[in-house]
């Protein structure tokens, strides 16, 4: 059975720690279409918190630049995040995907937590990224609550 794309947006802000929360409550708020519990809120929220701050804070560590959020929500209540950077990327996703990974320096206290908590609150968690070019995390979740048409 095909998906049917009922909405979706884009959004563009700068790699700036303030626009973490921005990023958090545009989520949320697209999510309302679903009519979505406060746990599934929550989970989107926190999930798309810890991308978009792997960005600022990993991809764009020493300079400056943008990240991407997309979102979009199909008639079956998945809906489906993507968060691009053009930063540093990761040179092994596989090793940044492991609990405690982190390429912070050891100064900062940065708990290399941020995709085993997005993958505890996702259904589906995926991870493109090419050293030098950026990086994509693509977040999805079937939302639960009522069901869509396009109108």
């Amino acid at each position: 059975m095909k998906r049917v794309l009922i909405n979706e947006c884009k959004a563009v802000f700068p790699a700036l720690s303030r626009n973490e929360s921005l990023s958090r409550s545009m989520a949320a708020a697209f999510a309302l279409q679903c009519d979505p519990t406060v746990e599934e809120t929550a989970a989107v929220k926190t999930a798309v918190s810890e991308a978009v701050t792997n960005a600022i804070v990993h991809g764009y560590r020493d300079s400056e630049g943008f990240v991407e959020m997309n979102m979009k929500l199909y008639d079956n209540g998945l809906l489906y995040i993507q968060i691009k950077d053009k930063g540093r990327g990761i040179d092994d996703i596989k090793a940044a995907m492991e609990p405690m990974f982190t390429t912070a320096p050891a100064a900062e206290e940065r708990s290399g937590l941020g995709f085993t908590v997005m993958q505890s609150f996702m259904d589906k968690v995926k991870v493109r990224s090419s050293a030098g070019r950026g990086t994509t995390v693509t977040l999805e979740k079937r939302i639960g609550g009522k069901p869509l048409d396009k109108r």
